[in-house]
């Protein structure tokens, strides 16, 4: 079974920092893209970032120059690093990841939006 964990929420004032965690189990991790996707109250759901399993990363043009996505092999984890974060950053924060079940079988998607608890980022003014 695929499990996504992800911590690292919390209330913050505009201008400062949060780093979210995203610990996979189940999916071959080194082979996996990984994403992280964000929902706002009465917004739709958005790609934040991702991160693919060759290192290579992109962003929303919301976040570009803020956020950083990293990947940390040896701990099966992702990272969201957020810097000068902005009221409109307030949302639940989503992992995703896309890859081979550990335990054999097809490329499957997991997570998103519609996935797992997510964590509660806020940000006042």
């Amino acid at each position: 079974e695929v499990q996504l964990l992800e911590s690292g929420g919390g209330s913050v004032q505009a201008g400062g920092s949060l780093r979210l965690s995203c610990t996979v189990s189940g999916l071959i991790f080194l082979r996996s893209d990984m994403a992280w996707y964000r929902k706002a109250p009465g917004k739709e759901c958005e790609l934040v970032s991702d991160i693919k399993s060759d290192g290579r990363t992109s962003y929303s043009e919301t976040v570009k120059g803020r956020f950083t996505i990293s990947r940390d092999r040896a701990k099966n984890t992702i990272y969201l690093q957020m810097n000068r974060l902005i009221v409109e950053d307030t949302a639940t924060y989503y992992c995703a990841a896309d890859g081979f079940p550990d335990g054999g079988g097809s490329w499957i998607h997991r997570g998103g939006c519609r996935g797992y608890q997510g964590t509660q980022v806020t940000v006042s003014s």
